[in-house]
Order: C-alpha cells, then structure tokens, then sequence
C-alpha cells in the first residue's frame, strides 16, 4: 500500500501521487480539467481562511496540491527539482535568506546555483525552509492566500499558453509557476501555523485520502462532487 510517512521527501510525495492516482486521473481527467480542480479546492481553503476554519484550509490545500502534483507527474516535471532549483534555500529573485527584495527594491530575479549541502531531504524541511526565507512574521494570512490564488492564475495562464504554442520556454514557464504555487502552499501552512507534512501524513497514511486505496477506486461522479 502506497503511503507518505514523516520522513517523505516531496519526491515521495510525487511518487505516491502518481501511483495513487495517476492511472484513474489519466484516464477521466485532461490537463485542462487537472487544472479546473487545482483551482476549485484552492478557492475552497481561501473560503476557509475567510470563514477562519482552519481545518478546511488544510483539508482542501492538500488535495488541490495533488492536483498540481498528478498534473506535474503527468507532464513529467520532477516537482522537488524544479522548487530546488527555484529556491535554493534562499530567495530567488534576491539571493538572500531572509527575503531581502523590499529593502532592496530588487528588479530582476537572479541565477543562483545551488548549494546542495543545503537541500532539504523531506516535506517538513522544506516548510521550514520556506519560513525562513518568506517568514509568515512579515504577512497576514489573507495576504497569503491573496498569493495563492495569484499563483494558480498564473500557473493556468503558462499551461494554456504552452498548449497553445507548444514551445520549450513556455513549458519552461509551466515549471516556474509549479514552483512559485508550491512556495505559496507553504506560505499560507506557515502563516495558520500548520505542520503541512504531519498534515500529508494524516490524509495519505493509507492510500486515497478518500477510499484509502492505491490506485485510487473513487468513481468520476464522487470525485467530481467531492464536499470539503
């Protein structure tokens, strides 16, 4: 039985992702629709942060992150590289840890090569890697679920623009944008507080967070009416 545990990496995460559930969303759901539901239970932990209910933030960032996860998987990004390589454990516009880019009115993002020695080996280090660089100190948590639904916007906009090209730097773009949505998810755990990995742990320790199997069993009409 496929699983996360505490010490899953986001590479596991993927894995478990793609087993999980990679062969039911192949079969009924198009990129167009992955990123439908992406978006339907990322609006769902907004209203959650709106209402101040906690649990249904969690509950619905969690699946619309193995939405995006299964869309990655299904594309063939490796979702823990393409983070890395984004936020190398400092800020990737203003190479710093914390974020420096108000203070110094950073324009233009920069090239930093990571250092691996650096690189967070589980789900929980890169929460806390996120803290560090974007500390939730520095915002409320409307502000980042305000990012958060930027971010899915323009994740949408690099698929649909690739779709439309099919180019390598618009698909380069998709990556990008995969990462940045990935910073916001952590942004808004940070900001409840939330301990996302113990959370992963709680809905995955067995199969489906629903039918609790892998593959998953749940039929297209309870997925498509799915209540959370």
């Amino acid at each position: 039985m496929q699983s996360i545990t505490s010490s899953s990496s986001l590479r596991n995460y993927q894995d478990f992702v793609g087993r999980t559930y990679g062969p039911s969303n192949r079969r009924h759901f198009s990129v167009d629709e992955m990123l439908v539901n992406i978006g339907r239970f990322s609006m769902r932990g907004l209203k959650g942060i709106r209402k101040g209910d906690t649990k249904k933030v969690s509950e619905n960032l969690i699946i619309s992150l193995s939405w995006c996860t299964s869309l990655m998987d299904q594309l063939g990004v490796d979702i823990e590289q393409s983070v890395w390589n984004r936020f190398p454990n400092v800020c990737s516009y203003c190479g710093e840890s914390p974020c420096a880019c108000k203070a110094k009115k950073v324009q233009k993002r920069l090239h930093i090569k990571p250092d691996e020695t650096r690189r967070p080996s589980t789900i929980g280090g890169l929460q806390k890697m996120f803290d560090m660089i974007y500390p939730s100190s520095r915002r409320t948590i409307e502000q980042a679920g305000i990012h958060l639904a930027e971010e899915v916007g323009e994740l949408s906009e690099a698929v649909l623009r690739f779709r439309g090209h099919h180019r390598d730097a618009d698909f380069d773009q998709i990556v990008l944008e995969a990462s940045d949505l990935f910073s916001c998810y952590m942004a808004v755990f940070n900001s409840l507080p939330l301990d996302y990995h113990a959370e992963l742990v709680k809905a995955f320790s067995d199969g489906c967070h629903a039918c609790r199997k892998s593959p998953c069993e749940c039929p297209y009409d309870y997925v498509l009416n799915f209540k959370s």
